[in-house]
């Protein structure tokens, strides 16, 4: 594969990876369906572009929450 090239989705080790947290809880949240994966038989993978945007959406809550008490994010 071209190392230039930006994959499009993640195998579960690199997605947990790429967000910091243990497969354990990657795979927590995909049982949950609170992260966005694509399931193709016994293949799931984790689009990159989805991450990134359930990430960003994690985060306005948080940032809403911390201006409403008066802190920072």
């Amino acid at each position: 594969m071209n190392e230039s090239l930006s994959p499009f989705a993640l195998r579960p080790r690199e997605a947990a990876k790429a967000l910091g947290v243990s497969e354990r809880t990657l795979w927590t949240w995909t049982r949950q369906r609170a992260i966005p994966h694509v399931r193709r038989g016994k293949t799931i993978l984790y689009p990159v572009d989805m991450l990134r945007r359930w990430l960003a959406e994690q985060t306005k809550p948080a940032a809403e929450e911390a201006k409403a008490s008066g802190g920072e994010p």
